[in-house]
């Protein structure tokens, strides 16, 4: 695991635990059988937001009720969000070196008036310090005051000193808590959250740097202290006298007079403790601890590699007939890079241009370049990065496997798949079962796909027809869909201007929401020229939380994907003072085109979504009224119901009155033509079967190698996704892909046996877009008063309360999979 994702499972044995948890809730869906098979059906596969399925498959008995389990706050950090790549759905999380082992947040910091208030203040130097000791606290800016990181000044210098200065205070802040613990919220609570902040805030900035703004010195100095960090956090995770208060306040005679915010708070702490070993004799606790250490380290080593792995393919082209077919917008980023090599003179007409593994490049690549030698040779990179040679991550891959089994065992569980499903809605059997429905269900319309392919190239004269390739899919595929629905992506980029997006997602905030969001660019400083800073203010003018957004993809030192990330969380107890809790601050970070000559960075409508769908996560990590600062925003919601804001964000793309102001010429300020809305709308579903079983493979791979598959057993890892791939790949894989070692959703991720749970939240957010529907989306005032109460409810209320809850609150009922269907064309069917 990594990035401050804290899977937390089901409880162990109570031989184990030692306490009981009777009044532990759970909140059960019932839904007819037919339909749960629909709803878990109709899910976003990358490209398709829609899939079309055989009415057979409809005809099956009732499944038994899912249920959501109410499980611990998670240190949420880089929320998971697609990207496409032609390897996997490219949905990232923060580097494992920011993982944090105990479960408070990763950024709480104190009250957003930057002027006045640091959220860092310095540390105080002992009497026995050193003079250069004294000499660097002072000047090492991970250890001066700030309220916003200063991102600027960070180097790797600085992270070895300012780390170690800052774990020796904080060890001394755990031992005083430990002296002085009370089960009580002044005497537990608020200084416990106090010390995690104190470490999350420095850390999560020079992590967030590592992810940003890559180098060997950075890696060198993090890797060196990492290790203690862990160290601290698993002393700080197994701390008896913290556990033992937080299960005195749970069996008070007060507990029933808490909020519910409380009460989620103190059931996560106790949840959390438990896996974090803390119910272990010492010699077993001794080897979680080090399996922990060694996981972080292996998890920080798999991202490298990909990283290193990937933007170590370079490929210098001179020929202009070997780079025909590849838009204006893919020669001009080919052109820009060949110019950042060294290569002065590269033109986008003329050359030379270098291709890249990145993902704007490697995709224009595999959908447009008509030289088949170049997308097999480029393909053929891609799914080998990082297996062979230095960067090979096979080994990591045994190892990290290997460790979760053992990790999992001594935590009382089968397998590590149990401790990943025990916090999501359905077990092992239940996910393999989907699973199964899905494939069955994909399969004809898959082959269907292959086959009109092969037609379609076969009638445009294509030499590879009857024998097409893992190389010439996307290309054909973007082919037919050009000719099928006369839609080019490319084509559309001129009315995609990043500037013009922007400002018609900001209007469509201030419309739902009530909110003004306006550009504070040199009140924070930031890592890159390119990033933006924002500050989000209510009606009235007044600040209520800021953001930074990194859009531009940067290969040499930016791992790619797309992320929402805490910087602060609202909180009470952080607050300097008592009637103004501190404000949240939030990255948004993408990896699209850069601008290009003169031309803004103009985008594809899949960049588009993605966007729109990492505002929506920043939307509930800002408008959070949830002034406990363990359960605000996005902290504590259930995993299957994080994505609900993120995908509702998504559906307003498809809006016409949204599309058509996002959508204007950069050059022109036309708005995007009707008839081009239209064939959008009706692109949704193309190719569904073929995207549904790619997505397949990678779910049922991943719970496979964490439920059946044995390290150092009979089979490989690469056995195991062969035998995956005869299930649920119509084109085999070829005898050399290796896309398990760039698999980061489940080696350097949170996703390790999770893949398949990006399914219920889509539910919840296609019923809550059509609250919006029914209200009509072209009544003002209605628009308004359904915004304002899905901003008290869905935004406001954090994991506070329970996801089925807070979403009765807003729907005024229980989610309903028709929404969801009827939006993917599925609702004809059933």
């Amino acid at each position: 695991m990594n990035s401050g994702w804290i899977l937390t499972a089901r409880y162990p044995p109570a031989r184990i635990l030692h306490v009981s948890f009777t009044q532990f809730r759970q909140m059960w869906i019932p839904l007819p059988g037919p339909l749960l098979l629909l709803l878990l059906m109709a899910t976003r596969f990358s490209l398709s937001r829609s899939i079309h399925f055989q009415p057979v498959c409809l005809i099956k008995p009732a499944l038994p009720k899912l249920h959501l389990q109410s499980y611990p706050y998670r240190s949420l950090k880089s929320r998971p969000c697609p990207l496409w790549s032609s390897s996997f759905s490219l949905c990232r999380l923060s580097s494992p070196s920011s993982f944090h082992h105990y479960s408070l947040p990763k950024s709480i910091r104190t009250r957003a008036t930057p002027e006045s208030t640091p959220a860092v203040r310095s540390l105080s130097v002992s009497a026995s310090s050193t003079t250069a000791e004294m000499a660097d606290v002072e000047s090492n800016p991970l250890l001066k005051e700030f309220y916003f990181p200063p991102f600027d000044s960070i180097e790797a210098k600085h992270v070895r000193s300012g780390i170690r200065a800052l774990l020796k205070q904080l060890e001394s802040d755990l031992q005083e808590l430990e002296r002085t613990v009370e089960p009580t919220w002044p005497k537990l609570v608020e200084p416990l959250e106090k010390i995690v902040d104190r470490l999350a805030v420095v850390w999560g900035a020079v992590s967030h740097l590592k992810a940003v703004k890559d180098n060997a010195d950075l890696r060198s100095a993090i890797e060196e202290v990492q290790p203690e960090k862990v160290e601290f956090e698993l002393k700080l995770g197994q701390s008896k006298p913290i556990y033992n208060a937080f299960k005195a306040i749970r069996e008070s005679s007060d507990w029933e007079g808490l909020t519910d915010a409380r009460k989620r708070i103190v059931d996560a702490q106790i949840k959390e403790a438990v896996l974090n070993g803390i119910a272990l004799e010492d010699d077993k606790r001794e080897e979680f601890n080090k399996i922990e250490q060694e996981l972080a380290k292996l998890s920080q080593k798999f991202g490298e590699n990909v990283l290193d792995a990937t933007k170590k393919f370079e490929k210098l082209i001179t020929d202009k007939k070997d780079i025909e077919g590849l838009p204006a917008t893919a020669l001009g980023l080919a052109a820009q890079t060949a110019v950042s090599k060294g290569h002065e003179n590269a033109t986008a007409e003329n050359g030379p241009w270098i291709i890249t593994l990145d993902a704007p490049s490697f995709m224009a690549v595999m959908q447009h370049a008509k030289s088949r030698t170049l997308r097999e040779e480029v393909y053929r990179a891609y799914i080998s990065r990082a297996s062979s040679g230095d960067l090979d991550n096979t080994a990591i891959i045994d190892q990290i496997l290997k460790l979760r089994l053992e990790k999992a065992k001594l935590l009382g569980y089968n397998n590590y798949a149990e401790v990943s499903m025990a916090t999501k809605m359905a077990t092992v059997e239940k996910a393999e079962e989907l699973l199964e429905k899905l494939r069955s269900a994909s399969w004809n319309p898959a082959v269907q796909d292959m086959e009109d392919l092969r037609i379609f190239s076969k009638n445009q004269g294509a030499p590879e027809a009857d024998n097409l390739n893992h190389w010439d899919i996307s290309f054909w595929s973007e082919r037919l869909r050009e000719s099928k629905y006369e839609i080019n992506e490319e084509e559309l980029r001129p009315y995609f201007s990043l500037p013009k997006v922007m400002d018609g997602l900001f209007s469509l905030a201030n419309k739902l929401f009530g909110i003004n969001i306006e550009p504070a660019d040199g009140l924070a400083p930031v890592w890159n020229s390119d990033v933006r800073f924002y500050r989000v203010n209510d009606s009235s003018g007044s600040p209520i939380a800021y953001f930074y957004f990194d859009p531009y993809s940067r290969p040499s030192e930016k791992r790619g994907g797309a992320w929402m990330d805490e910087v602060a969380s609202r909180s009470r107890v952080l607050s300097k003072e008592s009637s103004s809790p501190r404000l949240p601050v939030a990255h948004m970070v993408c990896n699209q085109m850069p601008p290009v000559g003169d031309k803004p960075s103009l985008m594809t409508f899949r960049e588009v979504e993605t966007v729109f769908h990492e505002f929506g996560h920043a939307l509930q990590h800002m408008l959070t009224r949830q002034d406990e600062g363990l359960v605000a925003g996005i902290r504590n919601v259930e995993w299957d119901a994080v994505e609900l804001p993120s995908q509702f964000m998504e559906n307003w793309c498809y809006h016409r009155d949204t599309l058509m102001s996002i959508g204007k010429h950069y050059d022109t300020g036309e708005s995007i033509p009707d008839d081009i809305y239209k064939k959008l709308l009706a692109a949704r579903t193309f190719r569904a079967g073929s995207l549904s079983l790619r997505q397949l493979r990678f779910a049922t791979l991943d719970l496979e190698l964490h439920t059946k598959y044995v390290p150092g057993g009979s089979e490989s890892i690469y056995d195991v996704d062969r035998r995956v791939c005869k299930k649920t790949q119509v084109l085999p894989p070829l005898p050399e892909d290796k896309f398990l070692c760039g698999f980061s959703h489940i080696f350097a991720g949170g996703y390790a046996a999770g893949y398949y749970s990006y399914k219920w939240a889509e539910v919840l957010s296609a019923d809550a877009f059509s609250a919006f529907e029914d209200a009509g989306l072209n009544n003002e005032k209605a628009v308004k008063e359904t915004g304002n109460r899905f901003r008290e409810t869905v935004l406001a209320l954090g994991g506070g309360k329970a996801p089925l809850e807070v979403f009765v609150a807003f729907r005024g009922r229980e989610p309903s999979p028709e929404a969801l269907l009827r939006h993917n064309g599925l609702l004809q069917v059933a």
